[in-house]
C-alpha cells in the first residue's frame, strides 16, 4: 500500500483553499489523483488515510489542471429548436407541443413576433403588421459574408426563425380542396421567398410571373411544380363562375395551362373571367419580352444613306469641333463653314421568320412563350412572322399572330404530334431561303416518323434557312430532347439551344441584324 502524494499547490489543482483540519480523508479516492477526481484539495497532513485506495502512478500531479469543457452556445440551441420544429412541421402534421412552446419561447426572447409561427399567416400579413421586417426579408438566404470570417450567432438565430416561416409558407401545402384565397397567399409567400434568395419574385421560380419568361433555375421548377398542385386541387370552375373569387386569383402559368386544357368546358361568366385571366398573362409576359427584344434587335446605322438635314438630326458637338478653327479670339466667335448630322437610318433587311410550335401536352410552356414571341417579332418593322401549331395535325395561326391572346383561344392542347404534317405547311413559307428564318421548338419525340422528319429538316437547312431548333422555351429552362434528334442536329451543324427564351432571342437576334 502506498500514500497518496498531495499536489504541489492544491490551491491550483482544485481552485479551493486547503481544508485547516488535518485529519485524514474520511473514505477511499477512487482515482490515482484525488485532486482530480474530486476537485477538493487534500488535507496538509502528510498521514495515510484510514482506508487508502492503491495507487497505479506514485508520482505527484504536476501543473494545472483542466477546466471543464464550455457548455453549448446558447444561440446555437435556440437555433436548433427552430430547426427541429420546422422539420416536425414539414413532415408531421401532428403538432410537437413541446417544439411549440419551445420555439415561442425563443421567438419572444429576440423580439420578433409571435405570429411567424402561426401557419395561417401569410407573409403580406406579418409584414404588414410590423413594416421594419420587410427589410429583413430581402436577401434572407443570401448573406454576405462578415468580413473576419466570424459569426454572429444571434443574427443566426433570427434569420432561422424568419425563413422557418418562408419555408413552411412555401412548402407545407397540406392536402385537400384549395381555394383561390389560399393560392393568392401561397404565391404571395412564394414572391417572398424568392426574394429572400436575392431574387426578383417570379424571377427563378419558373414561370409563374411575367419575370420569369426570362429567367430560369431548378428552384423555379420546383415552386411551379407545387403551384401546378394547388391548382389541380382548387375547384377552378366554380372559382370563375364567382366573379369575386376570381379577381382574387393572380395569372401564372400553371393557371393559364389549367384554363387552356378546360376553355372548352367553360361558358358565360367563367369564359369571360379565364379571358381575362389569360389577356392579364399575355400583357404582362409581353411587357417583359417586348423590352428584351427591344433591346436586342437594334440593328447598326446605315452609313451609306445621307443623313436627313432637319434640326433633330444636328449633330452639335461635332459642327463646334469641326469648325473650331473657325474661332475668332478678336470677336469671340466662332464661323460655321459645315454643320453635321446624325445618322438615324438603320441597316435592315426584309426577314421570313417561321416559327414551328409543338402544342402537345408537355409543351404548353413554351406554346404560350413563343407564341407571345412571335406576336413581337411580328411587331417589328420589316419582319414577315409565320406561326404554326401542331399535335396530329397542323394549324396555320399566321392571321393571327399580332394577338398571342387570340392565338392561344384557337389552340388545343393534348394529344400526340406528327412533325412531317407542320414541315409540309411551314415549306411553302419559304421564299427566299437565305433571308428566311424556321424556329422549331419541341421535344422531337416522333416515333416512327423522326426519319421523316428529319430529312425534311435536313433539306431546309440545306437550301439556306437558318434552322434553329429548340427544345423547349420554358421559364425553368428545363427540357428534354430526343436523344435520335440531338445528335442529327449537332452533326448538322445547328445544335439544340438551350430552352430559356432569352437565349432564343438572341440567337433571332443575330439573324435580324
Amino acid at each position: 500500500m502506498t500514500e497518496a502524494t498531495p499536489s504541489p499547490d492544491p490551491t491550483v489543482s482544485s481552485g479551493l483553499a486547503p481544508s485547516a483540519d488535518p485529519a485524514p480523508a474520511a473514505g477511499p479516492a477512487p482515482s490515482s489523483d484525488p485532486t482530480v477526481s474530486s476537485g477538493l484539495a487534500p488535507s496538509p497532513d502528510p498521514a495515510p488515510s484510514s482506508n487508502p485506495a492503491p495507487s497505479a502512478d506514485p508520482a505527484p500531479a504536476v501543473g494545472p489542471v483542466p477546466s471543464a469543457p464550455v457548455g453549448p452556445d446558447p444561440d446555437d440551441n435556440r437555433r436548433q429548436v427552430l430547426y427541429w420544429r420546422l422539420l416536425a412541421r414539414l413532415f408531421d402534421p401532428e403538432e410537437q407541443a413541446a417544439l411549440e412552446a419551445a420555439s415561442l419561447a425563443v421567438v419572444e426572447d429576440i423580439g420578433l413576433p409571435s405570429a411567424l409561427l402561426d401557419p395561417g399567416a401569410s407573409v403580406d400579413s406579418v409584414v404588414q403588421r410590423h413594416p421594419e421586417l420587410a427589410d429583413e426579408f430581402d436577401g434572407l438566404m443570401a448573406p454576405e459574408p462578415e468580413p473576419d470570417g466570424a459569426r454572429d450567432r444571434a443574427a443566426e438565430v433570427r434569420r432561422a426563425a424568419l425563413a422557418s416561416k418562408l419555408l413552411l409558407n412555401v412548402f407545407a401545402t397540406g392536402s385537400g380542396t384549395v381555394s383561390a384565397g389560399q393560392l393568392a397567399r401561397w404565391q404571395s409567400d412564394a414572391g417572398w421567398f424568392e426574394r429572400a434568395l436575392g431574387s426578383r419574385p417570379g424571377g427563378p421560380s419558373g414561370g409563374r410571373a411575367a419575370g420569369a419568361a426570362l429567367t430560369g433555375g431548378g428552384l423555379g421548377a420546383e415552386l411551379g411544380a407545387i403551384e401546378a398542385d394547388l391548382v389541380h386541387r382548387m375547384h377552378l370552375r366554380e372559382v370563375l363562375a364567382d366573379p369575386v373569387l376570381a379577381a382574387r386569383l393572380t395569372p401564372s402559368m400553371s393557371l393559364i395551362e389549367q384554363l387552356l386544357r378546360d376553355k372548352g368546358n367553360l361558358s358565360g361568366v367563367a369564359l369571360a373571367n379565364a379571358k381575362a385571366l389569360i389577356r392579364r398573362y399575355v400583357d404582362e409576359v409581353a411587357e417583359v419580352l417586348r423590352t428584351q427584344v427591344e433591346k436586342d434587335t437594334a440593328s447598326e446605322l446605315d452609313r451609306s444613306v445621307p443623313p436627313k438635314r432637319v434640326f433633330r438630326n444636328l449633330d452639335l458637338d461635332r459642327t463646334i469641333w469641326k469648325n473650331l478653327t473657325n474661332w475668332s479670339p478678336e470677336e469671340e466667335r466662332l464661323y460655321v463653314d459645315r454643320l453635321y448630322y446624325r445618322h438615324t437610318v438603320r441597316r435592315t433587311t426584309p426577314q421570313r421568320l417561321i416559327v414551328v410550335v409543338d402544342q402537345s401536352g408537355s409543351m404548353v410552356d413554351s406554346m404560350v412563350n413563343c407564341t407571345i414571341l412571335a406576336s413581337i417579332f411580328a411587331g417589328l418593322p420589316k419582319v414577315d412572322v409565320h406561326l404554326i401549331a401542331y399535335d396530329t395535325r397542323a394549324i396555320d395561326l399566321t392571321p393571327w399572330v399580332r394577338d398571342p391572346f387570340d392565338v392561344l383561344l384557337r389552340t388545343n392542347l393534348g394529344g400526340g404530334n406528327d412533325g412531317p404534317v407542320a414541315m409540309a405547311m411551314a415549306r411553302p413559307k419559304i421564299a427566299e431561303p437565305k433571308n428566311t428564318v424556321m424556329v422549331w421548338i419541341s421535344d422531337f419525340y416522333e416515333f416512327d416518323r423522326s426519319q421523316p422528319l428529319f430529312e425534311g429538316i435536313e433539306e431546309v437547312h440545306r437550301s439556306g434557312v437558318r434552322f434553329i431548333p429548340v427544345g423547349s422555351v420554358t421559364s425553368s429552362g428545363r427540357q428534354e430532347v430526343n436523344p435520335w434528334f440531338r445528335e442529327r442536329f449537332k452533326a448538322l451543324g445547328t445544335p439544340v439551344i438551350s430552352g430559356h427564351i432569352d437565349k432564343l432571342v438572341h440567337e433571332l437576334k443575330t439573324f435580324l441584324t
